[in-house]
């Protein structure tokens, strides 16, 4: 590697948002830094399961499932 073009790589605490802290290794701030996260695994829907609703009027998800409604039917 050459020397003097990578980023310092030193330790940082991590707090997720349920206030669980941890210590890793990164580029981010200074050695001894903080990073507080507003949205983790444990909080962001992606992961939890949310209530996210799919809304289609016609369109991708009615098409796709016309087109492929007998695909798997086994008679």
């Amino acid at each position: 590697m050459k020397a003097e073009i990578h980023p310092d790589y030193h330790t940082i605490k991590v707090v997720m948002t349920d206030g669980t802290e941890y210590l890793t290794r990164s580029t981010y701030g200074k050695d001894g830094d903080t990073l507080n996260l507003d949205i983790d695994s444990k909080s962001h829907p992606a992961w939890t399961g949310g209530t996210q609703q799919l809304l289609d009027r016609g369109g991708r998800v009615s098409r796709f499932q016309k087109k492929f409604s007998g695909f798997l039917k086994k008679d």
